[in-house]
């Protein structure tokens, strides 16, 4: 039975630890034959430093006196070659309740010791990018946007002081100038609000009929211009970050008001459904639909499909709808019929 073990090196010594027998995986972790070995002390597995320290004679002490000692540490290999080990040593006792020798297993966990050095040093590589962000968000944040706001100011300045000197192409330059900084200034502030998701918030319970009773107040004037009527019932009390939450749903609920077929009222459905521990929402509307070509690109931040003209935004919203959906664990994905309407379908861990 023992020869057929796997993953675990099985010795049994006598009273003094000296070796009495061995099995096969012990011989291939340990590197020695059993003619090699049986009859040598077990202190030869450690290191110069653990003999010295006497943690062999430790171990067994501790298994004498408490029926069984654990350690983790460097063992060697018969070439010299180090290897983390898990030991477990167990006394042996005669019918008189006598010590007459111990059994020891050892798991060889160099594989897994290396996974989580590996890990570790991942975790601080991360770490060190998430201070490179946090530094990005600050420049971000003030330096950039500075100079867009002097910008903006001495246009106004310019328009004030010289309106009277202005032609009509003068005027139009500035409004173009006038303009782009403040698209600027939106792009930015969408980047940052993007790389801010998730950061220094905690997890809560969100009740998602509150949260879409309260949003339906806060759109109550793009609801009524729009003349849209939103459905739902029965939504889940979710765990997660509120806010994002709030944001996930108000761009959904907005993207439906704005993207409406001309001459028809919105028609906005939320409808979920609990499954695989997951809570599955759908958005659904009536409205102009997106072409299966732009499934995918809707996602990506900054891509419009449509004209600044036709439709206003900056492409940022439904790119925080993903990053947010990706927060809680779950995904995102949009099926559409052009000129019928869209169904955003998300997910979001129990």
């Amino acid at each position: 039975m023992l020869e057929v073990i796997d993953d675990y090196a099985i010795l049994f010594l006598d009273r003094q630890g000296n070796i009495e027998n061995w099995n096969k995986e012990a011989e291939k972790i340990k590197g020695y034959s059993a003619d090699e070995i049986i009859g040598q002390n077990f202190s030869v597995f450690y290191s110069e430093d653990s003999r010295r320290n006497k943690l062999p004679e430790l171990l067994i002490e501790e298994a004498r006196l408490k029926g069984r000692s654990q350690h983790e540490g460097w063992r060697v290999r018969k070439n010299g070659e180090l290897f983390w080990a898990f030991v477990t040593l167990s006394a042996i006792y005669d019918d008189n309740n006598n010590v007459v020798g111990f059994s020891k297993f050892i798991r060889d966990l160099t594989a897994k010791r290396q996974l989580e050095k590996t890990a570790e040093e991942y975790a601080r590589e991360l770490e060190i990018k998430n201070k490179e962000l946090e530094q990005f968000v600050y420049i971000a944040s003030h330096d950039l946007q500075e100079p867009l706001l002097t910008v903006k100011n001495f246009v106004e300045l310019f328009k004030d002081e010289y309106k009277d000197v202005f032609d009509d192409n003068a005027r139009l330059y500035l409004q173009f100038i006038d303009r782009s900084t403040e698209r600027m200034r939106n792009l930015i502030k969408g980047l940052l609000d993007y790389a801010r998701l998730g950061g220094q918030q905690s997890k809560t319970l969100v009740d998602c009929n509150a949260l879409m009773d309260s949003l339906k107040n806060d759109l109550y004037s793009s609801i009524q211009t729009a003349g849209a009527e939103i459905h739902y019932t029965d939504l889940p009390i979710v765990y997660g970050f509120e806010t994002a939450l709030r944001q996930l749903f108000q761009n959904l609920l907005s993207n439906s008001l704005k993207f409406k077929r001309a001459g028809t009222p919105p028609q906005i459905q939320v409808a979920v459904v609990g499954h695989d521990n997951f809570w599955h929402f759908e958005f659904k509307d009536n409205g102009i639909g997106i072409e299966d070509r732009f499934k995918e690109k809707v996602f990506v931040m900054f891509q419009r499909l449509h004209s600044a003209t036709d439709y206003e935004g900056y492409g940022i919203g439904l790119s925080h709808c993903k990053k947010i959906v990706e927060l809680h664990g779950g995904k995102i994905n949009v099926e559409s019929v052009l000129n019928e309407g869209s169904t955003f379908s998300f997910s979001l861990k129990v």
